[in-house]
């Protein structure tokens, strides 16, 4: 179970409708998070890492992040976010 990070050009996101998707944002904070669906997300602003059983990652504004279901974790953010969301 991993998180999988790609990044796509504006056009490739707007095909996709990623910009359609709702906006979720949050500030600096640290919080355990446990994903009942896959999340698929579009970073728009914010730099933070998420630490699972088996990996760290670093993820930040421009990345695209698919966060399986199943997947417990926590998030520690460094720079508030805002992103798109969309759960499967």
């Amino acid at each position: 179970m991993r998180i999988e990070i790609e990044h796509f050009d504006e056009e490739e996101l707007q095909e996709m409708g990623v910009f359609e998707w709702p906006v979720w944002e949050k500030d600096e904070s640290k919080f355990e998070w446990y994903y009942e669906n896959t999340e698929h997300c579009y970073i728009l602003e914010g730099k933070f890492s998420v630490v699972t059983e088996f990996e760290t990652i670093e993820i930040q504004a421009g990345d695209f992040v698919s966060f399986p279901a199943g997947l417990e974790c926590v998030w520690d953010i460094d720079i508030a976010v805002r992103k798109h969301y969309s759960f499967e």
